[in-house]
């Protein structure tokens, strides 16, 4: 069912978040009911083998109407394949993610709406630009992968610092005229989105962020980096 038009949606990717989703969905009713634009919250089910679903509407009937939140499967595996699910579903002026684990602090959206309001097409959070700090770093090999990532990608989408910080917002039809470009779905989602936007020349603006490295990470260094490098080296393919 088309969802009820309002200023932003809030998509959250989940699988097997059933533990951790029901303090992450209150903070951010909370952090949203204080704001002045009108908010939406979708959790994304990408699959999962717990409760999420059931917890998420079950924190949804404790919360009330104020933030709405609504829960949308998908079934097709892979956080990019959620996150378009999400992001396309809905009709509000502004839209965008961010991950279960609140890494990124709630309070860089109203930095991010700001700038969305002024004109801005996409606003990301980079835990590498000038300001950022790590309040929890990752482990060492991670941020020896990380760094070779970047180097990766920076041939891809030029001046952008973090192409994969799990924070990502945008103007509607910005984004929906990249996304509708897009064919990743897995660890390249955002960097062809990224790419996308450059492509079609609208403007992205990095956050600096005090990033905490969350706990319950499903990321698993070997299998998921081999897979993350791999992709991207298949990005060249798709975006010819």
């Amino acid at each position: 069912m088309p969802r009820s038009y309002v200023d932003l949606e809030v998509v959250i990717p989940a699988y097997n978040e059933a533990e951790r989703i029901p303090g992450t969905l209150r903070k951010t009713v909370d952090f949203l009911a204080a704001m002045p634009w009108s908010s939406r919250i979708v959790v994304v089910d990408n699959g999962s083998v717990d409760e999420t679903a059931a917890v998420v509407r079950g924190i949804s009937r404790e919360t009330g109407n104020e933030v709405p939140i609504s829960v949308v499967g998908c079934s097709r595996r892979g956080k990019g394949a959620a996150v378009r699910r999400g992001l396309l579903s809905g009709t509000s002026r502004f839209t965008g993610f961010f991950d279960a684990d609140l890494a990124t602090p709630l309070e860089t959206l109203t930095d991010a709406m700001t700038h969305l309001a002024a004109g801005a097409a996409a606003v990301i959070a980079s835990r590498h630009a000038p300001g950022s700090s790590l309040v929890r770093p990752q482990h060492p090999v991670r941020r020896v992968g990380g760094k070779a990532f970047r180097v990766l990608t920076s041939s891809k989408v030029k001046g952008i610092r973090d192409t994969q910080c799990g924070f990502k917002f945008f103007e509607r039809e910005a984004l929906t005229a990249a996304m509708v470009q897009c064919r990743s779905t897995g660890f390249a989602f955002d960097v062809e989105l990224l790419l996308r936007l450059q492509n079609n020349r609208s403007s992205i603006i990095e956050l600096p962020v005090a990033w905490t490295d969350g706990a319950g990470s499903t990321f698993r260094t070997l299998r998921d980096g081999v897979a993350s490098f791999a992709s991207v080296i298949q990005l060249q393919k798709v975006t010819l």
